[in-house]
């Protein structure tokens, strides 16, 4: 603990801001009921909350650079070459109206409609373990087309609206400047049919596995509901994409790669595009659906095992929630937000780093699967599918 907050230590040009960061950090990590600035406050030995209110909403510090610290000490305990960034937002329920974003706005969190705020987030995961490395809090249209109302938060000014799907295309342009190795990206579908994102990653020559509706075109296949559909029987193969709290997350999964379009070197592409499908065993109308990108080469089993590491930011929140009080805050402004949120994901990736220490290995999302390469073609022990005539 004394090595990670020796790190941020710069980001404070006070030996009391320092004192209270340390304070708050500790406390985070501490059985502390509620981790509010009160409860915080009472176990830290203060006898008023005042000093973490104010680290929180007046003091001077900028809660990015604690973010580019936490990546730099994620990459050194959990950093692994074939890492992935996972993207996905998570919901933070509120009273009222003055708190920065909130409105009645769906939540995956609670599987409803409710007043919240929205916070999307990436985790890096591993075979060492899993941390939260960024934030970004989506303002809807309600708030930066009020600028009144954006004044009283602290919201900046230049900051403008922006779609989650362009938050999470800053997350990972910064995550991609960040000391992590990062070999894939993974998302669910509301992150997935994003064009733009897949194009960035294309373009930066990162593999990714992402969710896509059913809906989803595909170029020179059409909708990829359709081509799936169209997959023989003995296209499908049981496998596991990981292990889960009840044992092995076992599905059917078919795969097939798509007509090269660029990315060659010669007359060879460097990259293959694939169409995936996961199928529910208990329920076999149910079918998840995704796009990858890979490099040639890339075997199947591998595709399935970065699908089934998406699992590791639902663990991240629950864990940064349960532990570290990441939904606790009772800050309304915008910059309180941040910086809580920042110091909350400091504190978790303590824990992470700590778990990877003491077990020598972390716990890895995923157990590497075997997985037969899946109008369809076989080709050797891979599927391949053809545009239709």
């Amino acid at each position: 603990m004394e090595e990670l907050l020796v790190r941020i230590g710069h980001c404070f040009g006070r030996v009391d801001l320092r004192r209270r960061m340390r304070a708050y950090v500790h406390g985070l990590l501490g059985p502390v009921g509620r981790k509010n600035s009160w409860q915080l406050a009472e176990h830290v030995g203060h006898h008023t909350p005042a000093g973490l209110q104010h680290l929180l909403s007046r003091a001077c510090w900028d809660p990015d650079e604690i973010r580019d610290d936490l990546q730099e000490y994620v990459a050194a305990k959990l950093g692994d070459t074939a890492g992935v960034l996972i993207i996905d937002d998570t919901g933070f329920i509120k009273k009222g109206t003055v708190s920065a974003g909130v409105q009645r706005q769906y939540s995956g969190t609670a599987g409803r409609t409710e007043n919240c705020q929205i916070g999307v987030v990436a985790a890096y995961a591993s075979s060492k373990g899993r941390a939260l490395v960024d934030r970004e809090l989506y303002l809807p249209k309600s708030w930066t087309s009020d600028p009144a109302r954006c004044t009283e938060a602290k919201i900046p000014d230049e900051r403008a609206f922006a779609t989650k799907g362009d938050l999470a295309k800053s997350i990972i342009m910064r995550a991609l400047a960040s000391p992590l190795p990062i070999a894939w990206v993974t998302a669910d579908s509301a992150y997935g049919q994003e064009w733009r994102l897949r194009r960035l990653l294309e373009e930066t020559g990162v593999g990714y596995v992402l969710a896509v509706p059913k809906s989803q075109h595909v170029h020179a296949i059409g909708r990829i509901d359709f081509a799936i559909s169209q997959a023989p029987e003995d296209a499908w193969e049981r496998h596991s994409c990981g292990a889960g709290a009840k044992g092995p997350r076992v599905y059917d999964w078919a795969a097939a790669r798509l007509p090269a379009i660029d990315d060659f070197d010669g007359d060879a592409p460097t990259h293959d595009r694939w169409v995936l499908a996961r199928r529910s065993l208990a329920r076999p109308d149910e079918i998840v659906y995704y796009l990858a990108y890979a490099p040639a080469g890339t075997a199947v089993g591998e595709l399935v095992r970065i699908a089934g590491t998406r699992w590791a930011i639902e663990e991240a929140f629950q864990a940064a929630k349960n532990e570290c009080g990441l939904d606790q805050y009772e800050v309304r402004r915008y910059p309180g937000w941040y910086r809580h949120i920042t110091l909350a994901m400091l504190a978790h990736a303590f824990l992470a780093a700590m778990a990877a220490a003491g077990t020598g290995r972390g716990a890895a999302e995923s157990v590497p699967v075997i997985l037969s390469r899946s109008r369809w073609r076989k080709f050797g022990d891979s599927w391949q599918l053809a545009a239709p005539r």
